[in-house]
């Protein structure tokens, strides 16, 4: 979060080497699965980390409560019911992408039920999520086993949890298992290690088949982009200008507002070899905490580019956090936990971004957002040449128009702002989940064809 990278490497080393340890011992873990995704950790020891929390949460919650034993029944009359389980149905970037599905959702199939248990900010977000499902309940003063409860007499089919692993998370509901059917979605871009999540959505780039094994879940892969997006986002129409933001008015701006702790070395270096040999650019980045600030501009200073070519961005609300994207240039990805709604966010706003895809899920998801929205010549196979792409768009202002022209054809013509297509291809993979389950089967991998 500090990017403080003094001791980062032996740090690292020590830090799986205890995380190893503790493994074999059966101890629970110092690191958490989340803050595993962003290290450059191969996508099995995130498995193992995953696992082992699973079997924290299993033992905590036996240590509270007994088994609920809740008897699922294979039959169902009428529609599906899917419910959604989550902390941030209000002005979060998990509502931001969703707000716009919940309504789209086939209601002479599917019955949409969600349970909210984090804060009610009075938000529009959170007024439509509440009015466009069929049911919304605010289970936060429920216990645990309450909110299980709740659900299995809801008699919901499919329990969609859109949490994973991330703070505020109440992954002990699941783990009483109150619906029959659950599944691992959208915000925790990871296994969960968990044998009480059945399937986790993804797509044929951020969870391809041959990486199955690094998965506890079945995989269901959607045949576009599994990153719900909203297509009715508005950018505000209030005009901005560089001064603004303490941005040079004239010069190449690349940005990434990505939050910091995605911010390593590696990368790092990378983007001064960049802004080296782009005379008169600047790197505009996203910040929370003034130490990181004045940390990243130390380490800039020590790879040769002075601290002020360096530009930090703050919270502002989204409307004009979407218009001030018209500001940069070119957005560069992270390596290890790239853009996910910080993505969608540049894409919908008209900036291009350049990703270079790893072996993991949360590194390979610019990926399937350009693939999603035909900008495939944006994904590169190695840094070396991510390097040379920014350069060469930055020397090349006509190709950049020329991509930015594709960009804005592309947005509202392509699947990955296709909220519509999204939501019947995701209605499509409940079916096939139940349909396996009222088989008698076990689940298994789902891969889902427009």
């Amino acid at each position: 979060m500090t990017c403080n990278w003094e001791t980062r490497e032996a740090d690292l080393i020590q830090l799986w080497q205890l995380t190893e340890n503790q493994l074999q011992e059966g101890k629970s873990t110092a690191v958490t699965p989340f803050d595993s995704l962003y290290k450059p950790w191969s996508a099995s020891q995130q498995l193992k980390v995953a696992c082992n929390y699973a079997q924290e949460v299993k033992r905590q919650l036996a240590l509270v409560t007994k088994p609920l034993n809740f008897n699922h029944s294979r039959t169902r009359s009428g529609r599906l019911k899917i419910g959604y389980l989550c902390h941030d149905f209000r002005n979060h970037p998990t509502s931001h992408l969703m707000q716009s599905v919940f309504g789209l959702h086939d209601r002479n199939n599917f019955e949409i039920i969600a349970y909210s248990y984090g804060p009610d900010d009075g938000s529009e977000y959170r007024r439509r999520i509440a009015n466009d499902c069929d049911r919304f309940y605010d289970i936060a003063t429920l216990s645990i086993t309450e909110s299980a409860q709740r659900i299995f007499d809801d008699g919901v089919h499919i329990l969609v949890d859109l949490m994973g692993y991330i703070d505020k998370a109440r992954t002990q509901i699941l783990a009483l298992k109150p619906a029959p059917i659950q599944v691992n979605y959208l915000v925790y871009p990871g296994t969960m290690g968990a044998d009480f999540i059945d399937y986790i959505i993804g797509d044929a780039i951020v969870t391809p088949p041959k990486s199955a094994d690094n998965f506890t879940e079945k995989l269901v892969i959607l045949p576009d982009s599994y990153q719900a997006n909203d297509y009715q986002q508005i950018i505000s129409s209030k005009p901005v200008t560089r001064s603004h933001y303490g941005l040079p008015e004239s010069g190449f701006v690349f940005c990434c507002f990505n939050h910091t702790y995605k911010i390593e070395p590696q990368i790092f270096t990378v983007w001064m070899e960049i802004l080296a040999n782009v005379p008169g650019s600047v790197l505009w980045l996203f910040s929370r905490v003034a130490e990181a600030e004045a940390n990243l501009r130390r380490e800039a200073q020590a790879r040769g580019i002075e601290g002020d070519r360096l530009i930090f961005a703050h919270l502002q609300p989204k409307l004009e956090h979407l218009a001030r994207h018209q500001l940069a240039d070119l957005f560069l990805d992270t390596l290890y936990y790239n853009a996910h709604t910080t993505g969608s966010d540049a894409l919908w706003a008209g900036l291009p971004i350049i990703t270079c895809p790893g072996a993991t899920f949360p590194s390979r998801v610019g990926a399937s957002l350009l693939t999603a929205i035909g900008l495939p010549e944006l994904i590169t196979k190695n840094l070396e040449e991510y390097k040379n792409l920014a350069i060469n768009l930055a020397k090349s202002p006509d190709k950049l128009h020329e991509i930015k022209q594709k960009l804005a054809q592309n947005r509202l013509t392509y699947p990955l702002f296709d909220t519509l297509r999204f939501t019947r291809n995701l209605e499509k993979a409940y079916r096939t989940m139940w349909d396996i389950y009222a088989a008698g089967k076990s689940p298994e991998m789902i891969r889902i064809a427009n």
